[in-house]
Formats: structure tokens, C-alpha cells, sequence
């Protein structure tokens, strides 16, 4: 399970340094995606391959599904880590998420999101948590 916030930036050649406790979940090779919000969406591969089999379930006949499936499959990229522990992201997945230099890492259960440090910023207002643990608990989620 992924957790924690952790803050890097890109260099030049649009490489990022992936925190050490996240490799040691990830591996050596890896899935990059776009995601929601605006940011990347980060799989091991373990959990990719379960989320491919989902996507494959989705009916051809859905716009929507077709969409969907799209979305994340089309922009996917398997990525590796080199020797100082970074990964090069492709120009298309910096460009998606508005990644420039300052980034954050953001462990959330089976993922981890990168976002640009000013979206995620921005993303970040907690001001009405408790609407949406109410919201929440209509989905089944009792805290």
C-alpha cells in the first residue's frame, strides 16, 4: 500500500527521482498513465495487469467505456529506473499533468499520483471534509 507525500523535482531531460520507499514497492519497471484530476497515475505492475483485466470487461458497445479506456491505455507508458533511482516520464504525460520541475508524490492505497506541486496545491483545500465523509458513508464507507 502506498502512503505519504513526498516533494521532487524534474530535471532538464524530464527526469524524477522516485522516493526509495515507493521503489520498494514498484520494482525495477513500472506503469505511468494519465490519471484524474490532472495528475499521473502510478501502477506496479501487479496491480496495472488487474486494472487492464478490468478495462477489458467494459463493453466495446459504451461510448463512454471506449472513452475511458482510452484515456488511460493510450497515454500509458511503462517506465524503468535507472541507477540514481529516477525515471524518465514522456514529454506527453509531463505535458498532460503540467509538469515543469516541482512535483508531488502522493501515495494513495494501490497507486501513487504525481502532480505538479501548484495543482496539488490547489487540489488540496480540506475545507468541507466533513460533507464529504457524509457523502463517503453514502458510498459505505464508515470511518
Amino acid at each position: 500500500m502506498f502512503m505519504g507525500e513526498y516533494n521532487h523535482t524534474i530535471d532538464a531531460k524530464g527526469r524524477l527521482i522516485i522516493p526509495s520507499k515507493f521503489r520498494e514497492q514498484l520494482g525495477d519497471e513500472f506503469v505511468v498513465t494519465k490519471g484524474l484530476d490532472g495528475c499521473l497515475f502510478v501502477y506496479d505492475n501487479e496491480e496495472w495487469q488487474a486494472f487492464e483485466e478490468t478495462l477489458k470487461g467494459l463493453p466495446l458497445t459504451s461510448k463512454d467505456a471506449r472513452q475511458f479506456v482510452r484515456f488511460f491505455l493510450a497515454g500509458a507508458a511503462s517506465v524503468e529506473v535507472d541507477k540514481q533511482g529516477r525515471i524518465l516520464l514522456p514529454a506527453n504525460l509531463r505535458e498532460f499533468a503540467g509538469l515543469d520541475k516541482d512535483t508531488v508524490l502522493a501515495g494513495v492505497g494501490s497507486r501513487i499520483e504525481v502532480w505538479s506541486k501548484e495543482r496539488y496545491l490547489g487540489e488540496a483545500v480540506y475545507e468541507d471534509m466533513d460533507g464529504i465523509a457524509e457523502r463517503m458513508a453514502d458510498l459505505g464507507l464508515g470511518i
